[in-house]
């Protein structure tokens, strides 16, 4: 049904179900690939808490049957196909009635309707509904890793794979020294933060604590190879050969997407780290024969999300460049006058936006409401609407959570009868903590709702390129064999495998989607969104 639907229908089905990636995996191993779905559950959570949408007694009414819903997980597709099996392993379980689907949609088509906000709304939910279709597709398709190639590196790196419980030679070496440079026992195990930090101070060290900061700042002979070997123990523990035999099968590593996992509506991933891939093991993903990687990412694309949202034509300029095409809007601050340096210029704009208010940004920040009122007037805005307890809200209507009970009762304690200066402080600490975090939240959630109205323009596109002829048999399954495809997304980036004869056309594609979510969140205001671009067999290589 669902095959021909998406086959013969003039107008694609938008198909309603309470999780897509309860649904989705089994129709694209089946070959059905399809273009629209609505996420009840995605959609249920922005609606719930949207200062935007007339939801039914936020307030008053209790957590339902879909509040709090996990998504299923992709990595149980076997488990999931046998129900009997999974009841019977766990003995007499009450069975408790599935969520209605039917009547939340109807709570959703009402709570949308009586908005004021109803477009932004349905764009919101739309993306997010194409995002987790997007997340479904790249672990079906899976990021083409070369396990052989991350073996060679982590033995480059490490030394050849140690046998279970011991260390690589390198951070073996590294320990002997961090023992002999601290005069410590032969058994010290520089694995222990507790162990170390006490011969360190029995050295004379004055480590604190055994962050990056802290041992920087430090003279003693053993901090040049701490560093060293924290850094490589991060690589052992984070992608080393565990990582390894865990999460790469069959030339693929796939990790599951968690779709608005963060506050912000950002994405998160459940294992294995797809949104934090150091550069070093980036070597293994190779692309298969016959195909290559397109990769992009949106230049400096918080501050361009902010002057959209706050209609300031003079940063929107900046960003544009003379010719109008984009620049680097750090160069353009730069170029209109308003700081010496495009350093200057990112210290102070982050600072905006996260609420850096000390050193250089703190001394930028003045210049930079003098040239860009409107955007730093909206962030402010947000701040104080956070310093009061308020919720604030992206472009398009996901709202921020209220301060907590803790952020409530110290709020309270301040103005007790007998509170001293210490209850004040801390009040005030408190306030103009959630203050930074609504500040940044608009700007960050923007850019995610930016971000996903772009990756589902990019997946329909590149759908809509077709098949490429002659294409190598390799390792991509159906229904994107001799397709271009997504394979992994960072927030602003994204990695596309194609064949390579479809490069160029998949990368003029990645552009016009860029453009077209510019459209849809801020119409005809002119701020741009440039990318930079490149392709390669290998991702290091493109980076």
């Amino acid at each position: 049904m669902v095959r021909e639907a998406e086959a013969t229908s003039a107008v694609w089905p938008r198909w309603t179900w309470d999780d897509t990636n309860r649904w989705y995996p089994a129709l694209l191993a089946a070959g059905v690939r399809i273009e629209r779905a609505y996420d009840l559950r995605l959609a249920h959570r922005i609606l719930r808490q949207s200062a935007l949408a007339a939801w039914p007694a936020p307030e008053e009414e209790p957590p339902g049957p879909w509040d709090g819903m996990p998504p299923a997980s992709l990595a149980d597709d076997a488990a999931r196909d046998e129900p009997a099996t999974l009841f019977a392993a766990l003995g007499p379980v009450e069975m408790v009635p599935e969520p209605d689907p039917v009547s939340e949609l109807q709570v959703h088509s009402a709570a949308v309707a009586g908005s004021s906000a109803a477009g932004r709304l349905r764009l919101l939910l739309a993306a997010e509904s194409a995002g987790a279709l997007a997340a479904v597709e790249m672990y079906r398709a899976g990021l083409p890793w070369r396990a052989d190639v991350h073996d060679a590196v982590l033995t480059e790196i490490l030394g050849p794979r140690p046998r279970a419980g011991e260390r690589p030679a390198r951070l073996e070496d590294l320990a002997d020294r961090i023992r002999d440079a601290l005069d410590a026992a032969p058994d010290l195990n520089p694995d222990s933060p507790g162990d170390l930090l006490k011969a360190m101070d029995l050295a004379g060290v004055g480590a604190r604590n055994l962050r990056k900061w802290e041992l920087e700042r430090l003279d003693h002979p053993v901090i040049e190879p701490l560093l060293e070997y924290k850094s490589l123990y991060r690589l052992l523990t984070a992608n080393g050969w565990a990582w390894l035999d865990e999460w790469v099968r069959d030339g693929r590593f796939r990790s599951e997407y968690v779709v608005g996992g963060v506050v912000t509506g950002r994405w998160a991933s459940s294992g294995g780290g797809a949104l934090q891939l150091p550069k070093n093991v980036r070597r293994a993903v190779v692309a298969d024969p016959g195909w290559t990687f397109v990769v992009a990412d949106a230049a400096q694309l918080e501050p361009r999300v902010l002057a959209g949202m706050a209609a300031d034509e003079a940063m929107a300029a900046a960003g544009r460049g003379a010719d109008g095409r984009g620049v680097d809007m750090y160069a353009g601050i730069v170029a209109s006058g308003v700081v010496a340096t495009r350093e200057l210029a990112k210290v102070g704009m982050l600072g905006a936006m996260y609420g850096g208010t000390t050193g250089s940004s703190g001394q930028v920040l003045p210049r930079l409401a003098k040239a860009f009122p409107r955007s730093l007037a909206f962030v402010d805005e947000a701040a104080q609407a956070g310093e009061r307890g308020e919720v604030v809200t992206t472009h398009l209507g996901r709202s921020s959570p209220p301060p907590g009970a803790t952020w409530q009762e110290v709020q309270a304690g301040a103005y007790q009868d007998d509170a001293g200066d210490s209850d004040t402080a801390r009040a005030r600490s408190y306030t103009r903590s959630w203050g930074r975090f609504t500040r940044n939240f608009v700007v960050q959630g923007t850019a995610a709702e930016w971000a996903m109205c772009w990756t589902a323009s990019i997946r329909r596109r590149l759908w809509a390129l077709g098949q490429a002829p002659d294409v190598p048999d390799g390792r991509v399954p159906e229904p994107f064999a001799a397709r271009a495809h997504l394979v992994l997304f960072l927030h602003d980036e994204v990695v596309i495998h194609t064949p390579a004869a479809m490069a160029e056309a998949v990368a003029d594609e990645v552009r016009a989607a860029a453009a077209e979510a510019g459209r849809l969140l801020f119409g005809d205001f002119p701020v741009q969104f440039p990318l930079s671009i490149a392709v390669a067999d290998c991702y290091a290589e493109a980076k």
